[in-house]
């Protein structure tokens, strides 16, 4: 963040040039700019540059208020704070005025006076973009006062009428003027109370306790909301829709390599000033493309309700419970470093449950078992992705002379290296999976082929204790 100007009264401001733009102007001028030079129009939104952004493109440079619509977890609300970077640094407004009104344009009754009693002294303030963004979500407990105002019996009982403007305690829609105000669920918004938005959005009128106060606010709105045939807990009445100049959906990733990076971008680190100590780890690609898979799978799933969405932080939160899993074990046989396992993958169940909905539901275990089917399946579609049956008949050769393996979560990575060291066949194997020569990298990858050859009906597999054994 750059330092404001240093300009302070309104003399100084129309020396300077000053010149009012609005805030859809900002937007679109801006907007030219990046694309003029081929920057990102939203940096760290993944996936959607062929599809949500361009729609975005086209509705900032046409000035169009926008909603988008979509299931949970479709970075909505990411998109609209990130607008913010679309507008001008600083922006000047009348010192003390509480809509944020333009020094050569104001709106408010106060500014209104105050530009009228000080002439070319007015007071200057400067306004960040980043102070520019106001954000509500839709509850049905929302009033009008909320959002548009109401009368301060605290001014009227200072002596003033009801009659006077100054009176009003404005909502938060007017103390957004200048900026981009965004409505999250705007379906769940009370219908009385979307109409109290309709005159905001086409005619900028403020109408508060029956007298009306006609300020020109200058507004970018942007909303966000499910779609109709997910949330049933309101509708966006026809009025109100008509009055926004795009509807852009939204989806969620359309293959694993943009899960994975959005997984990777978000995910919650650790940095040192967080731990003392920071034990390294190394998550696999073929450890994250299962987690993506898996939330693919769950998104084409029967069994699990599309309409609800399986949302990206599905993904995200079962990156973090993975490695929290392997940290955990690590810790506890004192290695140096972790790295997931396929054997980490229950600890999955208790971060995805929560966030799915199952078409329907029995009983209680059923939701694990509908979990525990998606991870199968999305161990051995990534396994057949790297690794083809036929190049590792010479490992499963040495499994049919009686060779075993045993390993599993409380199996320390040493033993998966001697395991490794008995079985070379299985050593060329993982050598395709790009592990590393970490201990804790190679135990990882020695549990993806044995349960890769599991699920491919090639070994048996049999548990025992806190192990797992793999034989002919």
């Amino acid at each position: 963040m750059t330092t404001p100007p240093t300009i302070a009264t309104l003399r100084e401001l129309r020396d300077a040039g000053y010149r009012p733009r609005s805030v859809r102007s900002e937007l679109r001028a801006n907007l030219i700019g990046r694309l003029r030079v081929g920057e990102p129009l939203l940096p760290g939104i993944l996936g959607y540059d062929e599809s949500v952004l361009p729609q975005l493109e086209n509705a900032l440079l046409a000035g169009q208020d926008v909603i988008l619509l979509g299931e949970r977890g479709q970075a909505k609300s990411r998109i609209a704070r990130s607008l913010t970077a679309l507008l001008d640094e600083w922006i000047p407004a009348v010192a003390g005025a509480e809509l944020r009104d333009d020094p050569l344009e104001p709106i408010s009754p106060y500014a209104q006076a105050l530009v009228a009693e000080r002439g070319d002294d007015t007071p200057i303030t400067w306004i960040h973009r980043d102070d520019r963004f106001a954000e509500k979500l839709s509850t049905p407990d929302i009033s009008v006062a909320d959002l548009i105002g109401e009368v301060d019996p605290v001014k009227v009982a200072e002596g003033r009428y009801l009659s006077d403007e100054l009176t009003i305690h404005y909502g938060m829609l007017p103390r957004a003027n200048r900026g981009i105000f965004a409505l999250n669920e705007l379906p769940d918004l009370a219908e009385r109370i979307q109409v109290s938005l309709l005159n905001v959005m086409e005619e900028r009128d403020v109408q508060v306790r029956g007298y009306t106060v006609r300020l020109n606010l200058d507004l970018f709105v942007i909303a966000s909301a499910n779609p109709e045939d997910y949330t049933s807990r309101g509708r966006i009445i026809t009025p109100l829709k008509d009055r926004f100049g795009a509807q852009i959906r939204t989806h969620y990733p359309d293959d694993a390599e943009t899960e994975m990076a959005i997984m990777e971008q978000e995910r919650l680190g650790f940095t040192d000033d967080e731990a003392d100590a920071p034990l390294p780890v190394e998550v696999p690609g073929f450890m994250r493309e299962i987690l993506a898979e898996l939330s693919q799978l769950a998104r084409r799933s029967s069994e699990v309700s599309q309409r609800s969405g399986v949302s990206v932080r599905v993904s995200i939160a079962n990156l973090e419970t993975l490695i929290a899993a392997a940290t955990k074990r690590a810790v506890r046989l004192g290695e140096p470093s972790a790295a997931p396992r396929v054997s980490d993958l229950g600890a999955v169940v208790a971060s995805t449950a929560g966030k799915i909905e199952l078409e329907t539901l029995g009983d209680e275990t059923r939701e694990d078992r509908v979990i525990d089917k998606l991870v199968a399946r999305a161990v051995i579609n990534v396994f057949n992705r790297r690794l083809a049956i036929s190049e590792l008949t010479p490992l499963l050769e040495r499994f049919e002379e009686g060779a075993e393996a045993e390993v599993g979560d409380t199996v320390p990575s040493a033993a998966h290296e001697l395991l490794v060291a008995e079985l070379p066949e299985l050593g060329r194997a993982i050598g395709r999976l790009e592990v590393g020569e970490s201990p804790a990298g190679v135990a990882s990858g020695v549990e993806f082929v044995l349960e890769g050859l599991h699920l491919n009906r090639r070994l048996n597999k049999e548990r025992r204790g806190g192990g797992v054994r793999y034989a002919h």
